[in-house]
This record gives C-alpha cells, structure tokens and sequence, in this order.
C-alpha cells in the first residue's frame, strides 16, 4: 500500500478535504479486500465500497463533535 490510513478528525487534521476522505477510504478498501487494483470481473464491486466508505467517513467526520 501507497500510505497509510491516517486519522482525520480534528485536531490531528483541521482542514480534510474531500480528496483526503477518498484516499482513505481507498486503502481501507484495498486492505481488506487485499487487492490493490481489482481485476475487471471485481471492479465495479471494489469502486461502490470504495464510494460507500467515503460517503459513511464524510458523514461520521461531520457528525463527530470534538471538545477541545
């Protein structure tokens, strides 16, 4: 794997950007499926988790309230 998987929520990121959430949510994707790129017969599973893991961070990163 390319990166790793890093913690988003503030304060360890205070500006996350979109880009960031994908790339998380494409490793994480990548890791438990072990594929790195799917073969063609896997390739629309892999990219609707890829989408359904970045659409529950976005939505679990702007439910989240952080005391500082």
């Amino acid at each position: 794997m390319c990166r790793s998987i890093k913690t988003l929520r503030p304060p360890f990121q205070e500006l996350v950007t979109e880009e960031d959430i994908r790339a998380a949510a494409l490793q994480y994707v990548r890791k438990i499926s072990g594929f790195r790129a799917p073969a063609a017969h896997n390739a629309e599973a892999f990219d609707r988790a890829v989408e359904a893991v970045t659409q529950a961070t976005a939505e679990l990163l702007g439910s989240l309230q952080v005391r500082r």
